[in-house]
C-alpha cells in the first residue's frame, strides 16, 4: 500500500449513452487498477465517484470506503447511467458539494483536492468556465479521453502542465497510462510536500498544508537555481539565500496556504524553500522545485477560413495584448503581386482580407512586434475561389409527344460545361448528361409528364448554381427562375 499520500480524489466517470458499455467496463478496470495500490482513510487518501448522465449521480462519496476490498467491490457494482452528456451539472454539483471543504460530505479543509475527469471526448459541453472555476478553487484538474476529438477544450481545461494531466489513449491501451496518472496524482496530494501549479513563463502559484496556528507566518524564498546545480533535491532544506545565488522573499500570515510567485524568469529552473515561522514550535523547511515554462512569441499559429472569391478571414494566436504593441497583415498575390499593408490592434487576433482577386493564391503573412523590441512573424497561403455564377435562365418547350428542348443563357465566363438532369418524383433514379460550354440547349425525348429538368453550370472547382423546370407536356413554352 502507498502511505505517501494525504488528500480527496474525485473521478469524473462519462456513463452516458455515448459511451459503449465495453468502453464503460474498461474505465472501470482502469480505475480499479489505478486506484488498488493507495491507502484509503480518514487521514489518507478518500476517493469519490460521480457518474455523468442526462442527471448527474453520486455512486459513492468521500467518506464511502476505508478499505482498498470495499472499494474495489464497489467499483465492479457500478452500473452505467446512459442518457446525455450532461458534465456541466457533474461539474456544478462538484464545486457546490463533493469538492467543496468543510461541508458534510465534501472535500476535507486544507488538503490538496483533485478531479480526475474521463470521457470519450464526445460533446464534452461548455465545461471550460466551471473547470476554471474549480481550478481557481485550488483543485487541480486531470483529463482521460478514450477519443481524440475536441483536443482544444480538453487542453483548456487540465491543470499545467498539460503533458502530465491530459491524456489521450484508446480504451483497448488505457491500462500503459496507468502508473503515469497515478504518479500524477501522487505529486499533487504527496503529504506535506510543496505543490507548485499554474506555472507560467513568469510566475507560479505555492501551494502548503497550513501547520501553524493562529499566530505565526511563513517566510517564503525562491530564485533560480545556478548553473551547475541540478536541482534535484540532492541539498534539501538549502535555502535559496545561501549560494544558490539571487532570491526573492515574501511572507505569508499564519492562515495561509498558497502564494503567487511573480517576477520569474521564463524557460529557468527555480527552488523555494517555505519555513513556517512560530514561537511555540520549531518546524522545519521544506523545499522544492520547479522549471517555468519557455517564452512564448505571438503569433504561434496562423490560419485561414471564410475564404470566398474577393476575401478571406486570417486568424492568429495566441493573444497578447500586454506584450504586443501591433500586429501587422502583409498580403500579395502569388508570385509577385503587390504587397498590401493592414494593422490590427493588440485587442484582436482576427481580421478579414478584403478586395482580393478571385481564384488567386495570396502568400499571407502575421507579424508581431512585442513591447520587448522582438518581433515575430509567420506566413501561410491561401487561395481565393473562383467566381462561380449562378444560371441566370432557363426554358422549356415541348417537341412533340414526349420530347422537350431545354434552352438556358449561356456565354458566362468560366464555364466548363453543364449537367443537364432529368427524373420524375416516381423514378427510382434520374438521368443526366454533361455537356460542353458552347451549349445553350438540348433535347430530351421520351420524358414522361411531371418530369422535373435541372440545369447547373460547372467551372474549375465546383458547380454553380442551376435552374429548374417542370416539364408539362403541353405547346406553351414554360420558364421558371427557381434556383436550385
Amino acid at each position: 500500500m502507498l502511505n505517501c499520500c494525504e488528500g480527496d480524489v474525485l473521478f469524473l466517470l462519462d456513463s452516458s449513452g455515448s459511451v459503449s458499455a465495453y468502453e464503460f467496463s474498461g474505465m472501470l478496470d482502469f480505475l480499479a487498477a489505478l486506484l488498488q495500490p493507495f491507502s484509503l482513510g480518514p487521514d489518507q487518501v478518500r476517493v469519490g465517484l460521480l457518474q455523468v448522465g442526462t442527471q448527474p449521480h453520486l455512486e459513492f462519496g468521500f467518506d464511502a470506503y476505508r478499505s482498498q476490498d470495499a472499494l474495489q467491490k464497489a467499483l465492479q457494482r457500478t452500473k452505467q447511467l446512459r442518457g446525455d452528456t450532461n458534465t456541466e451539472g457533474a461539474l456544478e454539483l462538484a464545486r457546490d458539494w463533493v469538492l467543496r471543504p468543510g461541508i458534510q460530505g465534501g472535500a476535507r479543509p486544507d488538503l490538496p483536492r483533485v478531479i480526475v475527469w474521463l470521457t470519450d471526448g464526445v460533446e464534452p459541453g461548455a465545461v471550460q468556465r466551471p473547470m476554471a472555476d474549480l481550478r481557481e478553487e485550488g483543485v487541480a484538474v486531470l483529463v482521460v479521453s478514450t477519443g481524440h476529438s475536441n483536443y482544444r477544450v480538453l487542453r483548456d481545461v487540465v491543470s499545467p502542465p498539460i503533458e502530465d494531466h491530459l491524456y489521450f489513449v484508446d480504451i483497448d491501451d488505457i491500462n500503459i497510462i496507468t502508473e503515469d496518472l497515478r504518479n500524477a496524482i501522487i505529486e499533487i496530494i504527496r503529504a506535506e510536500r510543496l505543490q507548485i501549479r499554474d506555472v507560467s513563463t513568469h510566475s507560479a502559484m505555492l501551494h502548503w498544508r497550513p501547520v501553524l496556528a493562529d499566530s505565526g507566518h511563513y517566510d517564503i524564498r525562491f530564485g533560480p537555481v545556478p548553473s551547475g546545480n541540478v536541482g534535484d533535491g540532492s541539498r534539501p532544506g538549502t535555502s535559496p539565500g545561501t549560494g544558490l545565488g539571487s532570491y526573492q522573499r515574501i511572507t505569508r500570515p499564519a492562515e495561509s496556504s498558497s502564494a503567487m510567485l511573480t517576477g520569474l524568469r521564463p524557460d529557468t529552473k527555480y527552488t523555494v524553500t517555505l519555513t513556517p515561522q512560530s514561537n511555540d514550535d520549531i518546524l522545519k523547511p521544506l523545499t522544492t522545485f520547479f522549471s517555468t515554462q519557455p517564452e512564448v512569441l505571438s503569433p504561434v499559429v496562423v490560419t485561414v477560413s471564410e475564404a470566398r472569391s474577393d476575401s478571406v478571414k486570417v486568424s492568429w494566436g495566441p493573444l497578447q495584448p500586454e506584450s504586443v504593441e501591433k500586429y501587422q497583415v502583409e498580403y500579395s498575390a502569388l508570385p509577385a503581386g503587390q504587397v498590401q499593408v493592414a494593422t490590427v490592434g493588440t485587442q484582436h487576433n482576427s481580421t478579414v482580407i478584403r478586395q482580393l482577386r478571385p481564384d488567386t493564391q495570396y502568400l499571407v503573412t502575421v507579424s508581431a512586434r512585442h513591447v520587448s523590441g522582438r518581433e515575430r512573424a509567420m506566413s501561410v497561403r491561401v487561395c481565393t475561389q473562383e467566381e462561380t455564377p449562378a444560371l441566370s435562365h432557363l426554358e422549356l418547350t415541348t417537341v412533340g409527344s414526349d420530347s422537350v428542348e431545354v434552352q438556358w443563357k449561356g456565354g458566362v465566363e468560366g464555364v466548363r460545361g453543364y449537367w443537364v438532369t432529368w427524373g420524375t418524383d416516381h423514378a427510382l433514379k434520374s438521368s443526366s448528361i454533361y455537356l460542353p460550354p458552347s451549349s445553350v440547349s438540348t433535347v430530351l425525348t421520351h420524358v414522361p409528364p411531371g418530369t422535373r429538368v435541372c440545369v447547373s453550370p460547372v467551372y474549375r472547382t465546383t458547380r454553380g448554381g442551376g435552374l429548374c423546370c417542370t416539364a408539362r407536356l403541353t405547346s406553351e413554352a414554360l420558364t421558371w427562375n427557381q434556383r436550385l
